[in-house]
């Protein structure tokens, strides 16, 4: 990456506290990410350390990447619904859902995250690269009285991650009450903690129980120090994306970009669960309709390497020589100690769990089982 290229990237609010850490960077959706942190004295640090940690106590992540658009004004929500494709009309305000905004041709714009705070209002948690394309396409048919406002710069939102999320939230005063169980699952309240504002949400992408928190950018560094300190005191520490990936992958979770995409439908995705089938319109439905009717020709699967060998994305999957489909997400897993990968692979192979498959790993045949993801058992709820 050359300098211009390293200058265009953008920066969270807390990044001199990533390199006070000794984070490794990388760009990733049009931001400078931590990967990974450095240990302490006899501490290598690292993917599969700050992995560890999230699956046994807690991680620390710092996802301010992420998008955050807020939809307001008369009828915000039912303008919403009409455009994604899940049915908000399942959930009531002081929850969040899981929806995708889709092309007309059923194809994958972007997956997110909503928080219904009520009939007149909507934020909107979509993916980096995909924030602004969201939001434009939302503002372009949006009727007079509806606001959609980009609020990217505005707020962070760190993760707390892990078996022990829920003690790290309460010792810091932010999870009300004294437990885990205060919040259900996609449940979010809006808090304040040290005259700081929070929206708080039981949701992540680690397959672990954990938290979401949504803060002002400005004076974000006692929130990360406070929850850092805590962390640590559990036996946790701050984790980078790297982690993160291997963490999703293990929890058979899709990254746009990789296993949901234009050219990928929720359907050959595994995400027919968030469509609102029933619903009247949203964008794609015809075209998602039409394709469920018909059956996928293709549909995710998760590969489990039964040898050595980690399959990464974009790598043929075969069956006795015979092209079967395509990798779209790949690593080793450090809780399981072997490779997986999530693939698309063609509904007409008639492949189904137990079934062996070949990848081909830069020219050498790795064999996978095929798998039901998740990998490893969930544990959101």
């Amino acid at each position: 990456m050359s300098d211009a290229d390293a200058n265009d990237l953008r920066r969270s609010p807390l990044h001199a506290r990533h390199e006070a850490l000794g984070a490794t960077f990388a760009p990733f959706g049009g931001w400078e990410m931590p990967v990974q942190y450095a240990g302490g004295e006899g501490d290598k640090g690292g993917v599969v350390a700050e992995h560890t940690a999230t699956r046994e106590a807690a991680g620390l992540f710092d996802v301010s990447h992420l998008g955050k658009v807020r939809i307001s004004g008369p009828g915000a929500a039912a303008f919403v619904d009409g455009c994604l494709t899940n049915d908000l009309r399942r959930i009531v305000p002081g929850k969040a859902q899981y929806t995708l905004c889709c092309a007309d041709d059923g194809g994958v714009v972007d997956d997110l995250i909503l928080y219904l705070v009520g009939d007149d209002e909507v934020f909107a948690v979509p993916n980096a690269a995909n924030s602004a394309g969201v939001g434009k396409r939302l503002a372009q048919v949006a009727p007079d009285g509806i606001t959609v406002a980009d609020e990217h710069d505005a707020h962070v939102v760190l993760a707390v991650q892990g078996p022990a999320s829920g003690r790290v939230l309460a010792e810091a005063g932010i999870l009300p009450e004294t437990g885990d169980d205060d919040l259900d699952y996609m449940a979010f309240v809006d808090v304040t903690w040290d005259d700081t504002p929070i929206r708080l949400c039981r949701t992540g992408y680690t397959g672990e129980h954990g938290y979401e928190l949504i803060a002002p950018a400005e004076g974000a560094e006692v929130l990360w120090d406070a929850l850092l300190a805590l962390v640590t005191e559990v036996g946790g520490r701050a984790a980078g994306l790297g982690a993160r990936d291997t963490l999703r992958t293990e929890a058979g979770l899709p990254l746009h970009g990789q296993d949901l995409g234009p050219e990928i439908t929720p359907l050959q995705a595994r995400c027919g669960f968030a469509v609102g089938w029933r619903k009247d319109a949203f964008w794609g439905r015809d075209a998602l309709v039409a394709e469920r009717e018909a059956g996928p020709r293709r549909r995710s699967w998760g590969l489990k390497a039964t040898g050595r060998g980690v399959p990464r994305g974009h790598m043929p999957v075969t069956v006795d020589g015979a092209t079967v489909g395509e990798t779209t997400s790949g690593t080793f897993s450090p809780t399981l100690k072997t490779g997986i990968a999530l693939a698309l692979l063609d509904t007409a192979a008639g492949l189904t769990e137990g079934d062996l498959v070949s990848v081909d790993v830069r020219g050498r045949p790795l064999e996978c089982e095929v798998v039901s993801p998740p990998f490893v058992e969930s544990h959101v709820r």
